[in-house]
């Protein structure tokens, strides 16, 4: 049974369309690590990051990051590019902003993390066990989770709302802003932010930073 597998693995392997092989028994691998970057990542972004959020403004771009970084590593690694072209094809990503508003300090944190962690899972060598390999992942969830949830709390819930009264959003009016804000949330808050004005709609996007309520 075992010789006809290998025998059947073989001829697969052997199949190619325009020069290129139609199988590689390298994809178990790749699927291995897939799954372990993705359970990793996908637990951060979900189980840590978005239970501390009200709004989930960067969660799609988090989602989206993990896997596609994770390719682009895996195919850089399988492959026999040259540095020149690596380094320009990430001088791409370098210059990549979001141009409608500013990312905060602990937003692109974490989008370093989710960055790292799909990097170290997909050109982690054979020289690298898998149980190191988990082991470095459990540890970076790990302390993100105490880091969000026990050591570094500030006692802010962040989010980011649509706001109709224009006239409000100047700084000589904050006080009114927050206290309107307050009153339609029945909430405390600390701060507020413009983000984006749009004055042909009289409306703006401000992310506001509440007190969270014991």
């Amino acid at each position: 049974m075992n010789i006809l597998s290998d025998i059947i693995l073989l001829d697969s392997e052997s199949l190619r369309l325009f020069g290129i092989k139609l199988f590689n028994k390298d994809l178990y691998e790749l699927l291995f690590r897939l799954a372990i970057n993705l359970l990793f990542s996908y637990t951060i972004i979900l189980k840590v990051y978005k239970a501390t959020r009200r709004d989930s403004e960067y969660l799609f771009s988090y989602l989206v990051f993990s896997p596609m970084v994770f390719f682009i590593c895996h195919l850089f690694a399988s492959t026999k590019l040259s540095i020149g072209f690596a380094f320009g094809l990430f001088a791409v990503f370098s210059i990549l902003r979001y141009r409608t508003t500013t990312i905060p300090v602990k937003e692109m944190t974490y989008m370093f993390v989710i960055i790292g962690l799909s990097v170290l899972n997909a050109i982690s060598t054979k020289k690298v066990s898998y149980s190191e390999l988990i082991f470095t992942n459990f540890f970076v969830l790990g302390l993100m989770y105490l880091l969000e949830r026990y050591i570094l709390t500030s006692g802010i819930e962040i989010q980011t709302v649509n706001y109709e009264k224009i006239e409000n959003i100047k700084p000589q009016n904050e006080s009114i802003l927050i206290a309107d804000l307050e009153e339609r949330t029945g909430k405390l808050i600390d701060k507020v932010e413009l983000l984006e004005a749009d004055y042909l709609k009289d409306s703006a996007r401000i992310r506001v930073y509440f007190k969270k309520q014991k």
